[in-house]
């Protein structure tokens, strides 16, 4: 089970994007994710004319290791750390490790 996963409200702890706020995309490789409107770059695309693709330069956004955002907590308002916790009927969800509230409902 992942401490950050698909969907979630991240903050970025470190880095050129230290304290802006994404949602995860999706996951790039084992250890990397892509956050919205995070480490944006400029790539430049060739056109293909197959495809109806205009060329030119675009901007992307890449990949980010894990180690280098946060889960957003909402009734903190920071970044947090996430640790797991298994519930009385057995179910394993993520906590809040500042307050111990659950992330997953």
């Amino acid at each position: 089970m992942n401490r950050i996963r698909k969907g979630d409200d991240i903050v970025v702890i470190t880095g050129k994007d230290k304290g802006r706020r994404g949602t995860v995309l999706n996951w790039a490789g084992d250890d990397r994710v892509v956050v919205e409107g995070i480490n944006r770059a400029k790539k430049h695309v060739k056109p293909n004319p197959m495809k109806n693709e205009q060329g030119g330069i675009v901007e992307k956004e890449m990949s980010i290791h894990i180690s280098n955002v946060a889960l957003f907590n909402p009734v903190a308002k920071k970044a947090d750390r996430v640790g797991f916790k298994v519930l009385d009927d057995g179910r394993k969800v993520r906590m809040f490790k500042s307050n111990g509230e659950v992330v997953d409902a």
